[in-house]
């Protein structure tokens, strides 16, 4: 009996420590790069039994067996797996999740993960912007995104940005792609317009000005009609979606960004300094101290400041952040101030059924800009002035007043301190997103969005100013001339969105996903203006714009406009993944606007994609692989509102003008496009990409007929959709390389390359465009849009050097030597939109220390440089006027005219260094000294070389040269200059 019993407790004593031996208590600690990760989740693999880490990232699992395996998961790190072994303590780094194809993309209306999308859609995010703040967003994308180009039209600070996704898709009606903020899609105008400074048209500034580059945290490149075609009549040209950050931390964070930057002109005009005039035989008048950059140009310099503050629950989301950003630019009396707040909120209720996210973004911008036309002529902007001044002539008198030589010949530095011109602009962005949850396959939401702008430019030129032809009146009754010219134009915005949408997703077993989503938007988008205008100043007023009536009453202009346009739109889109491996997204929208003729109101944009997964989740050296095509249907909506109907204005004393007779059949520009690609993964996820070819065909493209041909009715133009298509194609590669992915060493690569070609087919037009502008050029222009030939196409003389007189030689129709006289234009095979965009990034860390690179470029395009065209030939030499070396020794005679031709038309190939930062986390001891969870420094420098031939100043440019709004590219004249900068920077959070 005193036996059995022994046994029995031995037995007990034994199942009790088995039991304690393969049951215990697991605690730890779970961080990412930037310290403790808070949500973290843990699961016992295989069992629902887990936990999530607290707000210092700790977490205690309770009754785990001695060799269980813990499974460490956040969203956007990559997974781990521990073996408990025995442990009762386990620490665990999470890295950022490589795989470049398990990225959870934002699309239009959701989002997907870019293993599961049919379409063509890219996606950078915060850790891939550079660290200096750009004036825009816009600029981040620069060579990160394959068939993406992006162009700042010149180096100056706001200045207009062209993007361009796949090249361009229309002639008259915007290439821009749409942008969409937090599912609110903007208007797609300009913050603030361009408009007249008096020598000239100026551009317009950058629609992205107003966003605070440290808000953002993805954006999304759409570029085929599978992932464009839900936005229907708006998609032809791309879409971008920005998606801005929220609240991640539970702790309450707060961040401090700043950076100081300094900046100096990059590239040169070569004119000649005072000793290389006076050698080369000009005019001596006997000073030495100019410098045309001295005159017009300084440093640059820049300060950035960002604070935000986080902080999350259980069932909200809470983030606001502040910046402040001020930029003198390398151009006197330019620059631009930028101030910001943005405010995120969320909140869950009855247990997270209902979801309200409030979003706010404001944004105060204040530019400053000189004369910096883009069509000056003879005369010259101040870039012109600048470099056409004999350098050896003083600016100023012996008395200190201004070297004044005659009203076409102007003292640079008079001109500039003459004249001012700012433009302030208040900026809000908000939505209200409200989301249902049905039940766990059911889902409602409801977005109001509203964005409105407010905008007043105001400039003056002195009256002390006399430039020919320019800001000036004759007192009525007398022959006394005055001068003095003010302006002010007040641009506003108020736009409207309304959208809801119903999204049902199901798997029906294991081999069937069903997600399928309809939706109704309506977008109401209104802006109105006025215009003031004032000439004819008294010598001794000083500020004209707060006095604007004080000119001639007979030259006081006043004018005001309004205009309203309405989009309504039904949709729906359905993915259905079948077996896990097949993919098909199908998509139809139709949209209604009153944009359009009164028998088109409404189209229909459909588009089919489909993929599918050849190898998924391989080991060795093929681990994903993915094919995928597309089809489908997009539209233009960015032509003028009312261009369909006859519309009428009134002139001064009371005279009605017809400006445009009614089209009842006008309708959308449409583009169909078809494209194939593939999505891998090799080498164990090292190496990642993805490759794509496309074709996009647009037709019904929209002109304004002349008036001879709008009969019967009134004699102005009509606009209609004419006969014609534009064909781009192209191929696409995209490949990231992780070379190194150790713990305190890592090294990755990535690069990019679009080819790219258009023509014109089918049509009648011959449509001239890109103006050239200077001496003897009047009514010149560069390019063509017609018939079998690359839109933008070169049109000149081709030249062929000089006789011995020194008169230029040129081709005749046959191809032999002439003068002008017998000399015959010529469509080139040479246009102005690159062939080939290519963009390379590298990044390297090492223990504390960071390093990257990235570089960006273009290649197969030619530039027409008009500066030189205007500026820089032997006549302006002789006449008293300052060139390059080359020109002042040339062979050319005086008298030759300077006619546009092949002989002003460069190779625009090139390659950037576009941004190299060296940053240095700090880490331990320091950080729990100063209570901060990250600090980071850095130091960046930006555009330090650029390869290129070109002789101009920078061959990243785009100076506007559009002519009877037909647009123009790769034109370059008396742009604004490029600068490379250095920035110091810091980013601390507490």
């Amino acid at each position: 009996m005193k036996n059995s019993l022994i046994k029995g407790l031995m037995v007990f004593l034994t199942v009790l420590c088995a039991g304690l031996a393969y049951s215990q208590d697991v605690s730890g600690t779970v961080s990412d790069a930037s310290g403790p990760l808070p949500g973290a989740s843990i699961l016992v693999k295989g069992t629902t039994i887990g936990a999530q880490t607290d707000l210092d990232g700790k977490f205690t699992i309770r009754n785990v067996g001695a060799n269980a395996v813990l499974v460490f998961s956040y969203i956007g790190l990559k997974q781990q797996e521990v073996n408990v072994a025995g442990k009762t303590t386990v620490k665990v780094l999470l890295k950022e999740d490589s795989a470049e194809l398990n990225e959870v993309i934002v699309v239009g209306y959701g989002s997907v993960k870019k293993k599961d999308a049919t379409g063509a859609v890219d996606q950078i995010g915060a850790k891939d912007f550079d660290n200096v703040a750009s004036p825009s967003p816009a600029q981040l994308l620069r060579g990160k995104v394959a068939g993406v180009q992006v162009t700042q039209s010149s180096g100056e600070p706001g200045g207009g940005v062209a993007i361009r996704i796949r090249g361009n898709t229309s002639i008259r009606s915007g290439n821009g792609p749409l942008i969409v903020i937090d599912g609110v899609p903007l208007d797609g105008g300009n913050v603030s317009g361009g408009g007249d400074d008096l020598l000239g048209t100026s551009s317009s500034r950058n629609p992205l000005n107003f966003v605070n580059q440290n808000d953002i945290e993805s954006i999304s490149v759409l570029k085929d009609a599978s992932s464009t075609a839900i936005y229907g009549s708006r998609g032809a040209n791309g879409v971008i979606v920005i998606t801005t950050k929220k609240g991640k931390s539970k702790e309450p964070q707060l961040s401090y960004n700043t950076s100081v930057q300094f900046s100096k002109m990059s590239g040169n005009f070569d004119v000649m300094n005072a000793s290389q005039f006076v050698a080369a035989g000009g005019d001596d008048k006997g000073s030495r101290s100019y410098n045309w950059k001295d005159a017009v140009l300084r440093n640059g310099f820049s300060m950035n400041h960002d604070l935000s503050f986080t902080k999350s629950t259980e069932n909200s989301n809470t983030r606001i952040s502040l910046s402040a950003s001020n930029t003198n630019g390398i151009v006197k009396n330019t620059g631009l101030d930028k101030y910001t707040a943005t405010v995120y909120n969320s909140n869950d209720f009855f247990g997270g059924a209902l979801k309200v996210e409030e979003r706010i973004m404001y944004a105060s911008l204040k530019d400053e800009t000189t004369i910096l036309s883009n069509n000056a002529g003879y005369i010259g902007n101040i870039i012109g002035t600048a470099l056409y001044w004999n350098p050896t002539l003083p600016i100023y008198n012996a008395n200190g007043t201004y070297n004044v030589v005659s009203n076409t010949y102007l003292n640079p530095v008079q001109l500039l301190n003459s004249y001012k011109d700012f433009t302030n602009t208040n900026k809000f962005l908000g939505s209200i997103n409200t989301t249902w949850k049905i039940n766990s396959k059911l889902k409602y939401t409801f977005l109001v969005g509203v964005e409105s702008s407010t905008s007043s430019r105001k400039s003056q030129l002195l009256p002390t100013m006399d430039i020919q032809n320019v800001a000036q009146a004759t007192v009525p009754g007398s022959t006394t001339v005055k001068h003095g010219q003010a302006s002010i134009n007040a641009q506003n915005k108020f736009n409207k969105t309304f959208e809801h949408t119903l999204n049902y997703n199901n798997d029906f077993g294991d081999n069937f996903n069903l997600d399928a989503l309809v939706g109704y938007s309506y977008y109401d988008y209104t802006a109105d203006g006025s215009f003031a205008s004032g000439k004819g100043y008294d010598s001794a007023q000083t500020n004209l714009i707060d006095n604007i009536e004080g000119g001639l009453q007979n030259e006081f202009r006043v004018s005001s406009y309004r205009n309203r346009t309405e989009l309504q739109s039904y949709f729906g889109r359905v993915n259905a993944t079948l077996y896990k491996k097949l993919i098909i997204t199908g998509t139809l929208r139709s949209d209604g606007s009153t944009k359009l003729g009164v028998n088109n109101k409404y189209d229909y944009f459909p588009s089919v994609g489909i993929a599918y997964k050849v190898i998924e989740n391989k080991e060795g050296i093929v681990n994903d692989f993915k094919v995928r095509g597309n089809f489908g249907k997009t539209g233009n909506q960015e032509f003028s509102p009312n261009s369909a109907i006859a519309r009428a204005s009134y002139a001064l004393n009371g005279a009605l003008t017809v400006d445009s007779n009614a089209n009842a059949d006008l309708k959308w520009e449409t583009t169909k496009s078809y494209g194939i690609g593939a999505d891998f993964e090799l080498f164990n996820n090292k190496l990642t990409g993805s490759v794509d070819y496309f074709q996009k065909d647009t037709k019904d493209l929209i002109f304004p007929v002349p008036a001879a041909a709008t009969q019967p009715g009134a004699s102005s133009a009509r606009f209609k959709n004419l006969p014609g298509n534009l064909i781009n194609k192209g191929f696409e590669i995209s490949l990231n390389y992780k070379v190194i992915d150790k713990e305190n060493f890592g090294w990755d690569v990535s690069g990019n390359a679009s080819f790219l070609s258009n023509k014109m087919t089918n049509f009648a037009g011959f449509i001239a465009t890109g103006g050239i502008n200077g001496q003897g050029l009047t009514g010149a222009y560069a390019q063509v849009v017609t018939n079998n030939q690359p839109i933008y196409s070169y049109y000149m003389y081709e030249w062929r050097g000089y006789d011995s007189t020194g008169n230029s030689i040129y081709a005749d129709a046959a191809g032999n030597d002439t003068g002008l006289g017998t000399a015959v234009k010529k469509i080139l095979d040479k246009q102005p939109l690159p062939k080939v965009n290519v963009g390379f990034n590298t990044n390297f860390r090492y223990k504390n220390f960071d390093l990257g690179a990235s570089f960006y470029g273009a290649f197969g395009h030619y530039i027409y440089n008009n500066t030189t065209n205007a500026y820089f030939f032997k006549g302006a030499f002789l006449g008293g006027r300052n060139v390059t070396a080359a020109a002042a020794n040339s062979a050319q005679a005086q008298g030759d005219p300077n006619s546009p031709s092949t002989r002003y038309l460069e190779k625009g190939d090139f390659l950037r260094m576009g941004n190299l930062t060296f940053g240095y986390t700090v880490k331990g001891a320091v950080l729990d000294k100063f209570k901060m969870s990250s600090a980071r420094f850095f130091v960046n420098a930006s555009n330090l070389f650029v390869i290129t031939s070109y002789s101009g100043t920078d061959p990243e440019v785009d100076t506007d040269k559009s002519l009877n709004g037909v647009p123009s590219a790769g034109m370059e004249y008396l742009s604004y200059p490029r600068d490379k900068s250095v920035s110091l920077g810091l980013n601390v959070t507490f």
